[in-house]
């Protein structure tokens, strides 16, 4: 298993110390995930070659490794142009990830909700001309399905991630989405939805939420009523309501050993601090109990070769 930081809440150092800062931590592994210097939101990526060298020698000077890149652009967007941007810019990002030596990229399902089937379409357009590139470059993707996505819950996005029918197409569970991705059901059964994610499940998302369908629905008073926005928070484990006690011993029962992304957000005050505790909590959690895993020999995956 790979524990790995997403660095967001350290964007504002340069992309070198970044890195740094990750191992002075004593982190191993990096997802690279959206800066402004480098893989902007929604946004063409700015990394030329020179950005590119100056990461990849910070990698190889603190022996740090990307378990992964995670772009996020439209491409399930229902406005054609918007789509076809989007594929221009995944295009781009696979360049980089073959020429950083990582070999998985995630992402989200994105799209509209209120225009699902829509959105689903042109999900499966993009699939069409991406699926093919990032086989032949060998890269392995993994998908999360995120609140105000075209799919929000658990138990569809597995089965999309399924349709797509490659064996290195996988699923990644977000925690801080868990009151989202169990839909209507006002608690969240953590367990069933790892278990449903099954032989897909090769990522996970840590930190920490509330449940916004709490208190009959009235844990948060958004106005106007009715509202579509999306809450919810990416904090300290044991800061919200995620059962962690559920979600580390599935992963301990089913013997994870997918990547571990820490995914807080909310103490850019304290990212330090923030990225210790994590770094430590989930080494004590799974990396000590974690089972070996006897695998049957089957086809290649991309980017894996024995």
């Amino acid at each position: 298993m790979k524990i790995a930081l997403d660095p967001y809440m350290f964007r504002a150092l340069p992309i070198a110390e970044t890195v740094r800062t990750a191992a002075d931590i004593g982190y191993s592994y990096i997802e690279l995930s959206p800066r402004g210097d480098f893989m902007p939101f929604f946004l063409h990526p700015r990394a030329d070659d020179d950005k590119v060298a100056e990461l990849k020698t910070a990698l190889r000077e603190t022996g740090v490794e990307l378990s992964s890149i995670l772009p996020l652009y439209r491409w399930s967007s229902p406005d054609e142009a918007e789509r076809q941007a989007a594929v221009r810019y995944w295009k781009r990002m696979i360049q980089v990830a073959v020429e950083l030596d990582c070999t998985l990229m995630n992402s989200e399902f994105n799209g509209r909700p209120e225009r699902a089937a829509e959105s689903e379409a042109a999900f499966w357009r993009s699939m069409e001309e991406l699926l093919p590139i990032l086989e032949r470059e060998g890269i392995a993707l993994n998908l999360e399905a995120h609140p105000d996505d075209f799919c929000e819950v658990n138990e569809p996005a597995v089965d999309l991630v399924r349709a797509i029918n490659k064996p290195w197409v996988n699923y990644l569970y977000c925690a801080p989405h868990t009151f989202h991705l169990s839909g209507d059901d006002p608690g969240a059964d953590i367990a069933s939805m790892l278990l449903y994610a099954g032989d897909k499940l090769a990522h996970v998302h840590f930190a920490d939420s509330f449940n916004h369908k709490g208190s009959s629905g009235l844990r948060y008073i958004l106005n106007p009523p009715g509202t579509p926005a999306r809450i919810h928070q990416h904090l300290d484990i044991g800061q919200g309501e995620v059962d962690w006690d559920a979600l580390f011993g599935t992963l301990r029962d089913v013997s994870f050993d997918g990547v571990a992304t820490v995914c807080v957000f909310a103490w850019e005050e304290r990212a330090r601090e923030s990225a210790t505790f994590m770094l430590e909590r989930i080494s004590k959690e799974l990396t000590a109990a974690v089972r070996p895993v006897v695998r049957t020999p089957g086809p290649l995956r991309p980017g894996r070769p024995r």
